[in-house]
C-alpha cells in the first residue's frame, strides 16, 4: 500500500542533494558519514520546513485562506520559512512569538520582516491562545486565516518527510548506497515522525536516530509516536507497526532551546571547517554535536554509514556572534 498523497505546492528545490563528508568522516576516524542537504530547499536560505510548507500552504489554498498564522522562538526558521512561502504565493503572514519584542533586528528575525509578515509578540499570553487572537483580528478586517502550529508539525507537515522518505530511497538506489543510521535533529516532532512513518513504506533497513533538542526522550518518543500514527491514518495506510522505528536520543538537550554551549560551537566550527557546510546553532549544531560526541565514544563502528539529514537554519547563526566565536 502507497500513501494517498493530499496535494501539494511547489515551493522546495528537490531532491535536495546527498553527499559524503569526506574530510569529516577521517577527521573523525569513524563511521561514513553523509549528509542530505535540506539546507538547500531554497526558500528564503531554505531548511526543512520548506517541504512541510508545500502542503501546508496547499492545504489553507484549498480553504480558501488567504492569511497565514504560525507561532516561535524569535530566530525561528520555521517563522522565516512560513512568512517566505506565504510571500511566494501572494498571502498574508503573522508571526506570534514567544516574549518580548527584541532589542536588535538580526538573523531571522530580520528576513521576516524583510518577507513582509506581520510580527506579534505574546508576552506572558501562551503562544496559541495569541495566534486564535491575531486570527479574531484578521477575520474582522475580511481576511481568511490559516493557522499553522509550531514548527508545521501536524499530519500535513509529516507527510512531506513520508515523500522525502521515498526521494531518499530513490537517491541511495541510485547511488547503490545502505545506510545503518539516519541522525536528525528533533523538536516539535513532525520531522522525525514523517521519517519514521516513510521509512516503514519504503522499507529504509536502517535506524533513525533523533537528537532532542529540548525535550525528554520519553516526551518525545510519545509526541513523535502519536503523530506518526495520526498521519499513516490522514494518507489512507492505516494503523503502522512503526513504534520500533522510533528513537529519541536526549543526552544532548539539557541546555535547552537556543543555548550554544562549547559542545555546539566545536560542532558548527568543525562542519564549517572541514567541509565549509554551516549548521545553525539551535538544531543542526546541537544534532551534529550529538553524533561527534556518539562516534567519539564507539556509538558506531568505522565499517557504518550514516546520513546526518541538515534541517537548515543558516540565519539563525547571525543572531549568536558572541557564543560562536
Amino acid at each position: 500500500m502507497r500513501p494517498n498523497y493530499p496535494p501539494r505546492l511547489p515551493l522546495a528545490f528537490l531532491p535536495t542533494p546527498l553527499h559524503l563528508l569526506e574530510r569529516l568522516s577521517a577527521h573523525l576516524n569513524g563511521p561514513e558519514i553523509w549528509i542530505k542537504r535540506d539546507d538547500m530547499t531554497g526558500l528564503a536560505s531554505g531548511g526543512n520546513k520548506t517541504r512541510k510548507l508545500e502542503f501546508l500552504l496547499a492545504a489553507a489554498q484549498a480553504q480558501g485562506c488567504d492569511y497565514v498564522i504560525t507561532v516561535g522562538g524569535t530566530q525561528s526558521n520555521h517563522c522565516r520559512q512560513t512568512a517566505a512561502a506565504a510571500a511566494r504565493y501572494g498571502m498574508g503572514c503573522g508571526l506570534v512569538f514567544s516574549g518580548e519584542k527584541p532589542s536588535q533586528t538580526q538573523g531571522n528575525y530580520l528576513l521576516d520582516q524583510l518577507c513582509g509578515a506581520h510580527l506579534y509578540w505574546a508576552g506572558e499570553m501562551e503562544r496559541g491562545a495569541m495566534a486564535q487572537e491575531v486570527a479574531r483580528q484578521v477575520t474582522a478586517i475580511g481576511r481568511k486565516p490559516f493557522i499553522i502550529p509550531l514548527g508545521g508539525s501536524n499530519v500535513l507537515g509529516a507527510t512531506s518527510y513520508v515523500a522525502a522518505m521515498q526521494e531518499l530511497m530513490l537517491q541511495l538506489e541510485k547511488e547503490r548506497l545502505n545506510l545503518d543510521f539516519i541522525v536528525i535533529a528533533s523538536s516539535s516532532g513532525g520531522t522525525q515522525a514523517g521519517m519514521a512513518l516513510g521509512a516503514h513504506v519504503y522499507d529504509f533497513r536502517g535506524r533513525i536516530l533523533g537528537i532532542a533538542i529540548d525535550s525528554s526522550a520519553e516526551t518525545l518518543t510519545a509526541q513523535v509516536g502519536a503523530l506518526a500514527t495520526a498521519t499513516s491514518t490522514h494518507l489512507g495506510l492505516g494503523l503502522q507497526p512503526i513504534a520500533d522505528r522510533i528513537e529519541v536520543n536526549d543526552e544532548y538537550s539539557e541546555p535547552g532551546y537556543g543555548v550554544v554551549t562549547q559542545i555546539e560551537r566545536e560542532a558548527i566550527q568543525m562542519v564549517a571547517q572541514k567541509e565549509g557546510i554551516l549548521l545553525d546553532p539551535v538544531y543542526t549544531g546541537r544534532a551534529m554535536a550529538g553524533l561527534i560526541d556518539l562516534i567519539r565514544w564507539g556509538a558506531f563502528t568505522r565499517r557504518q554509514r550514516i546520513l546526518f539529514w541538515h534541517t537548515g537554519g543558516l540565519p539563525a547563526l547571525f543572531a549568536y556572534p558572541n557564543e560562536l566565536v
